[in-house]
């Protein structure tokens, strides 16, 4: 994909492009240059590296409407954890208190999970998520 990175930032001149991976995303504030630059984009992604972007993946959006983007969704005054994301991080971590709980993990393991998840959280605006997150670890535990 450094190939991709290349063409976007030099011979497109791109200014706001971020990619992770096989997602990215671009930043303009003119719609007209969005859609030609997409373009310009699935040619050369189709023609240099036989791949295609996924139609249903692919927006063209405002700003202020939020960037879905990693399990993110980037607004203009914050960042906040997706929906999905965080009903999975609460699903999985449950999960793992009840493997303490019935002795398949120790709580070091659980520890390790729980300061992962606290990793993912850190990177949004979500503190009152982060306390409410540990909690409900405390409770699960202690039920």
């Amino acid at each position: 994909m450094n190939v991709f990175d290349q063409f976007v930032k030099h011979e497109l001149r791109v200014k706001h492009y971020v990619r992770y991976t096989d997602d990215f995303i671009v930043i303009a504030d003119n719609t007209k240059y969005l859609e030609e630059l997409l373009v310009k984009i699935q040619n050369f992604l189709e023609k240099k590296l036989c791949l295609r972007l996924h139609p249903k993946k692919v927006t063209i959006r405002k700003y202020n409407q939020g960037i879905d983007f990693l399990g993110y969704v980037m607004l203009p005054n914050r960042i906040m954890i997706r929906t999905k994301t965080r009903k999975r991080l609460v699903h999985k971590l449950k999960a793992r208190v009840k493997k303490y709980k019935d002795k398949i993990i120790d709580e070091d393991h659980l520890n390790a999970s729980l300061q992962s998840y606290l990793g993912v959280l850190s990177h949004a605006n979500t503190y009152e998520l982060t306390q409410g997150l540990k909690n409900k670890v405390w409770f699960w535990m202690n039920e």
